[in-house]
């Protein structure tokens, strides 16, 4: 296979596995609504990543060589959104009635990928580094996607019970406030750095 498919896992997973905008949305979600009725969301969030996935592998690159202000300004509306949503969840409160909310489902899910810098800089990562030079696209693309779903299907769903679970401990009690500042922080501070750090 022309794809380096053990060193790209292990990016995948290290990738994947560490913060960022989608995880703490994930473990926001876990906390505020329980990991069974986040679970909806956390679909969405997986697949999502499938709708940057084939259109990179198909040449979307091509275009954002040839208009690259075009991408730029992409990578930072996407990057204003996610922020926005981590103010939202910095003012959330666990220990308000859950049911007078819904949890977000599988299609607020879907949008978390296509607008995370993150996923774009991990998925071109993948491309670029991992991929070696004659490779089918259709090859490449679909070892990428799957091995990146695998991840995802592991590791996701842990960091929405990481929220559920930090949830019970604090919901009500004086640290609550600062757990859901703390996530937003988290959330913008891996923004930032995917931005101007260079980090994936």
């Amino acid at each position: 296979m022309s794809v380096a498919v053990a060193s790209f896992a292990v990016f995948a997973a290290s990738q994947i596995g560490t913060p960022g905008p989608a995880n703490m949305a994930l473990m926001a979600t876990g906390a505020r609504y329980g990991f069974r009725a986040a679970l909806p969301f956390v679909a969405g969030v997986a697949l999502g990543k499938q709708l940057v996935i084939w259109p990179v592998g198909f040449g979307l690159m091509e275009l954002a060589a040839r208009a690259p202000w075009l991408f730029t300004g992409l990578k930072y509306a996407s990057a204003a959104y996610i922020i926005w949503l981590a103010w939202k969840v910095a003012n959330l409160r666990l220990s308000a009635d859950a049911t007078t909310s819904q949890a977000p489902g599988f299609w607020a899910g879907l949008i978390v990928h296509p607008l995370n810098p993150k996923a774009w800089a991990m998925i071109v990562g993948g491309f670029t580094a991992f991929v070696t030079p004659g490779t089918s696209t259709l090859e490449a693309t679909a070892t990428i996607a799957a091995v990146l779903l695998a991840c995802q299907i592991l590791l996701h769903p842990l960091w929405t019970l990481a929220g559920e679970g930090i949830a019970k401990t604090v919901a009500g009690t004086a640290f609550e406030p600062y757990l859901m500042w703390s996530l937003a922080g988290l959330t913008v501070a891996s923004v930032l750095f995917v931005l101007f750090g260079g980090g994936a």
